[in-house]
Protein backbone atom coordinates (compact mmCIF):
# COMPACT_ATOMS: atom_id res chain seq x y z
CA UNK A 1 0.00 0.00 0.00
CA UNK A 2 1.42 3.34 -1.00
CA UNK A 3 0.60 6.33 1.12
CA UNK A 4 1.58 8.90 -1.49
CA UNK A 5 -1.67 10.30 -2.95
CA UNK A 6 -4.40 9.05 -0.65
CA UNK A 7 -5.00 12.24 1.30
CA UNK A 8 -6.57 14.25 -1.48
CA UNK A 9 -9.75 14.28 0.64
CA UNK A 10 -9.92 15.94 4.04
CA UNK A 11 -12.49 16.07 6.84
CA UNK A 12 -15.42 18.43 6.05
CA UNK A 13 -14.88 18.01 2.28
CA UNK A 14 -17.91 17.12 0.21
CA UNK A 15 -17.29 14.11 -2.00
CA UNK A 16 -19.28 12.04 -4.49
CA UNK A 17 -19.46 8.32 -3.80
CA UNK A 18 -20.66 6.61 -7.01
CA UNK A 19 -23.36 4.41 -5.48
CA UNK A 20 -24.72 6.97 -2.99
CA UNK A 21 -24.14 10.47 -4.35
CA UNK A 22 -22.96 13.49 -2.37
CA UNK A 23 -21.68 12.97 1.17
CA UNK A 24 -19.45 14.81 3.60
CA UNK A 25 -16.27 13.41 5.10
CA UNK A 26 -16.79 13.62 8.85
CA UNK A 27 -13.40 12.28 9.90
CA UNK A 28 -10.53 9.96 9.11
CA UNK A 29 -10.19 7.14 11.59
CA UNK A 30 -8.17 3.99 12.08
CA UNK A 31 -9.92 0.70 12.64
CA UNK A 32 -8.63 -2.81 13.05
CA UNK A 33 -10.24 -5.32 10.70
CA UNK A 34 -9.11 -8.97 10.77
CA UNK A 35 -5.85 -8.02 12.47
CA UNK A 36 -5.00 -5.33 9.92
CA UNK A 37 -5.14 -1.66 10.84
CA UNK A 38 -6.96 0.33 8.18
CA UNK A 39 -7.26 4.07 7.77
CA UNK A 40 -10.85 4.94 6.82
CA UNK A 41 -12.75 7.96 5.57
CA UNK A 42 -15.98 8.29 7.55
CA UNK A 43 -18.52 9.75 5.13
CA UNK A 44 -21.92 10.96 6.24
CA UNK A 45 -24.88 11.05 3.87
CA UNK A 46 -27.18 13.37 5.81
CA UNK A 47 -30.25 12.95 3.60
CA UNK A 48 -30.14 9.14 3.75
CA UNK A 49 -29.15 9.09 7.44
CA UNK A 50 -26.25 6.83 6.51
CA UNK A 51 -22.58 6.65 7.43
CA UNK A 52 -20.08 4.94 5.18
CA UNK A 53 -16.50 3.94 5.97
CA UNK A 54 -14.16 3.76 2.98
CA UNK A 55 -10.51 2.64 3.22
CA UNK A 56 -8.39 5.67 2.30
CA UNK A 57 -6.17 3.66 -0.05
CA UNK A 58 -9.22 2.43 -2.01
CA UNK A 59 -11.14 5.71 -2.28
CA UNK A 60 -10.09 6.79 -5.77
CA UNK A 61 -10.00 3.20 -7.00
CA UNK A 62 -13.73 2.74 -6.27
CA UNK A 63 -14.58 6.03 -7.94
CA UNK A 64 -14.93 8.40 -5.01
CA UNK A 65 -14.29 11.92 -6.28
CA UNK A 66 -14.46 15.57 -5.33
CA UNK A 67 -17.50 17.62 -6.26
CA UNK A 68 -17.79 18.65 -9.89
CA UNK A 69 -16.51 22.02 -11.00
CA UNK A 70 -18.96 24.73 -12.09
CA UNK A 71 -17.86 23.98 -15.69
CA UNK A 72 -19.07 20.38 -15.36
CA UNK A 73 -22.36 21.63 -13.86
CA UNK A 74 -22.81 23.91 -16.89
CA UNK A 75 -22.06 20.98 -19.20
CA UNK A 76 -24.61 18.82 -17.35
CA UNK A 77 -27.24 21.57 -17.69
CA UNK A 78 -26.61 21.80 -21.42
CA UNK A 79 -26.90 18.00 -21.60
CA UNK A 80 -30.38 18.38 -20.07
CA UNK A 81 -31.34 20.79 -22.86
CA UNK A 82 -30.55 18.20 -25.53
CA UNK A 83 -33.06 15.98 -27.26
CA UNK A 84 -33.94 12.80 -25.36
CA UNK A 85 -32.27 9.75 -26.84
CA UNK A 86 -34.63 6.83 -26.40
CA UNK A 87 -33.19 3.56 -27.58
CA UNK A 88 -35.50 0.95 -29.00
CA UNK A 89 -34.05 -1.81 -26.81
CA UNK A 90 -36.15 -3.75 -24.33
CA UNK A 91 -36.99 -1.82 -21.16
CA UNK A 92 -35.06 -4.22 -18.92
CA UNK A 93 -31.86 -3.58 -20.91
CA UNK A 94 -32.39 0.20 -20.95
CA UNK A 95 -33.20 0.20 -17.22
CA UNK A 96 -29.95 -1.62 -16.57
CA UNK A 97 -28.01 0.97 -18.59
CA UNK A 98 -29.72 3.85 -16.76
CA UNK A 99 -28.92 2.21 -13.42
CA UNK A 100 -25.25 1.88 -14.41
CA UNK A 101 -25.12 5.53 -15.47
CA UNK A 102 -26.67 6.67 -12.18
CA UNK A 103 -24.26 4.54 -10.13
CA UNK A 104 -21.24 5.61 -12.18
CA UNK A 105 -21.20 8.86 -10.22
CA UNK A 106 -20.49 10.76 -13.45
CA UNK A 107 -22.61 13.92 -13.45
CA UNK A 108 -22.95 14.09 -17.24
CA UNK A 109 -24.19 10.47 -17.38
CA UNK A 110 -26.70 11.21 -14.63
CA UNK A 111 -27.89 14.29 -16.55
CA UNK A 112 -28.38 12.06 -19.63
CA UNK A 113 -30.64 9.75 -17.61
CA UNK A 114 -32.68 12.72 -16.33
CA UNK A 115 -32.98 14.08 -19.88
CA UNK A 116 -33.99 10.73 -21.38
CA UNK A 117 -36.58 9.88 -18.73
CA UNK A 118 -38.09 13.35 -18.27
CA UNK A 119 -41.76 13.54 -19.25
CA UNK A 120 -43.81 16.65 -19.90
CA UNK A 121 -47.50 16.76 -19.00
CA UNK A 122 -48.62 16.00 -22.54
CA UNK A 123 -46.47 12.88 -22.91
CA UNK A 124 -47.49 9.39 -21.86
CA UNK A 125 -47.15 8.53 -18.20
CA UNK A 126 -44.06 6.81 -16.84
CA UNK A 127 -44.09 3.28 -15.51
CA UNK A 128 -43.24 2.78 -11.86
CA UNK A 129 -39.67 1.65 -12.60
CA UNK A 130 -39.11 4.54 -15.03
CA UNK A 131 -40.26 7.00 -12.40
CA UNK A 132 -38.00 5.40 -9.76
CA UNK A 133 -34.93 5.69 -12.01
CA UNK A 134 -35.85 9.24 -13.03
CA UNK A 135 -36.28 10.37 -9.43
CA UNK A 136 -33.02 8.71 -8.34
CA UNK A 137 -31.10 10.43 -11.15
CA UNK A 138 -32.82 13.76 -10.53
CA UNK A 139 -32.01 13.61 -6.82
CA UNK A 140 -28.33 12.83 -7.46
CA UNK A 141 -28.11 15.67 -9.97
CA UNK A 142 -29.81 18.27 -7.76
CA UNK A 143 -27.77 17.28 -4.69
CA UNK A 144 -24.50 17.76 -6.51
CA UNK A 145 -25.64 21.01 -8.15
CA UNK A 146 -26.71 22.25 -4.71
CA UNK A 147 -23.41 21.24 -3.09
CA UNK A 148 -21.38 23.00 -5.81
CA UNK A 149 -23.52 26.13 -6.04
CA UNK A 150 -23.90 26.67 -2.33
CA UNK A 151 -26.11 24.23 -0.53
CA UNK A 152 -29.76 25.03 -1.27
CA UNK A 153 -31.34 21.88 -2.74
CA UNK A 154 -34.70 23.54 -3.46
CA UNK A 155 -32.97 26.21 -5.51
CA UNK A 156 -30.95 23.58 -7.38
CA UNK A 157 -34.12 21.53 -8.05
CA UNK A 158 -35.82 24.64 -9.45
CA UNK A 159 -32.78 25.38 -11.63
CA UNK A 160 -32.82 21.83 -13.07
CA UNK A 161 -36.59 21.95 -13.53
CA UNK A 162 -36.35 25.30 -15.35
CA UNK A 163 -33.84 23.82 -17.79
CA UNK A 164 -36.06 20.78 -18.40
CA UNK A 165 -39.22 22.85 -18.94
CA UNK A 166 -37.45 25.35 -21.22
CA UNK A 167 -36.43 22.40 -23.37
CA UNK A 168 -40.06 21.30 -23.72
CA UNK A 169 -41.24 24.78 -24.72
Amino acid sequence: MTKSKKLEFRPNDYVVYPAHGVGQIVSIEEQEVAGITLELFVISFEKDKMTLRVPTHKATEIGMRSLSTPDVITKAMSTLKGKAKVKRAMWSRRAQEYEQKINSGDLISIAEVVRDLHRTDDQREQSYSERQLYEAALERLTREVAAVVGGDELLAAKQVDDVLTSRAA
